[in-house]
């Protein structure tokens, strides 16, 4: 696994929505914040008729020899007054034949996760993730169940001995299968070094394969789909006065403005009219 390369996107992952232009607290679009890959209370959840989750569950394909093992990372954010905790939940490695034989569950504060498996044809594993928000809170609204809640909630599945399967371009032969996995708010991608196939990040967020942040980004600015170019103009345009509001106020909006008001001339024209292959 390139570790730098996995990080990288699961931390834009982790932190996609969660703070938007303006980038004030004071902005109606941060005072009524919305998230992707939110798992509520389930007791809360049940009360939307469905329009709201408390369980995130993943699908995905590998092909494997006896031996092999797989490992999963669960990663959310805690939302709390002064902004969020980031919190990771891992199971330990595991043989894919034991899995099969005898499916996982681990409880964590609020949380668990089951892990399963199945050998649907020789060699070839079908792997079901499930994440469950178990929290017992019984949420009159839905900013008291945002503080029970796992926000951006997303899965690191990495394989040892074995190679996951694409889901977005699957084999012929395996075409059948991979059709068949099931995914609720989920979209299990590979990561890494394109061709690599030990790692899958499952996100909330639909992704291709081996997504890469882009190089000339100076850093986050978890505006969904967002447009470094356009924020970095439009954060330099901001009143003294809502500067000194975005600099009092959450401590990741601060270092955007710090970031932004010392940012070279040379780093802000890389990110104007950049050309790749295939533009």
């Amino acid at each position: 696994m390139n570790t730098k390369l996995v990080e990288d996107i699961a931390g834009a992952i982790l932190y996609e929505g969660y703070l938007l232009y303006p980038y004030r607290a004071s902005a109606i679009k941060n005072k009524q914040r919305w998230n992707f890959g939110v798992l509520y209370p389930r007791e809360y959840a049940e009360r939307q008729s469905g329009a709201d989750a408390w369980k995130m569950q993943t699908e995905c394909l590998a092909t494997a020899d006896s031996a092999a093992k797989i490992e999963v990372r669960v990663r959310f954010l805690h939302l709390v007054s002064e902004g969020a905790v980031e919190r990771e939940l891992d199971l330990p490695p595991i043989e894919l034949s034991v899995l099969a034989a005898r499916p996982v569950r681990q409880d964590f504060v609020e949380a668990a996760v089951e892990l399963e498996a199945e050998e649907v044809a020789g060699g070839v594993f079908h792997i079901r993730t499930t994440i469950l928000n178990t929290s017992a809170c019984v949420a009159s609204t839905r900013d008291d169940a945002l503080l029970h809640s796992l926000v951006s909630t997303h899965t690191i599945l990495i394989v040892d001995g074995a190679e996951f399967v694409s889901l977005l371009d699957p084999p012929e032969h395996l075409r059948d299968l991979a059709s068949a996995c099931e995914n609720l708010g989920a979209w299990p991608v590979l990561v890494g070094v394109p061709g690599q196939r030990d790692t899958m990040l499952s996100s909330p967020i639909i992704l291709y394969d081996y997504p890469q942040i882009a190089p000339e980004s100076p850093g986050a600015l978890f505006d969904g789909t967002e447009i470094d170019e356009i924020l970095t103009l439009r954060i330099m345009t901001l009143t003294d006065e809502e500067k000194l509001e975005m600099a009092q106020g959450d401590e990741r909006a601060r270092q955007i403005l710090e970031r932004t008001e010392s940012m070279p001339q040379e780093q802000f024209m890389k990110m104007h009219g950049v050309l790749r292959a295939g533009s």
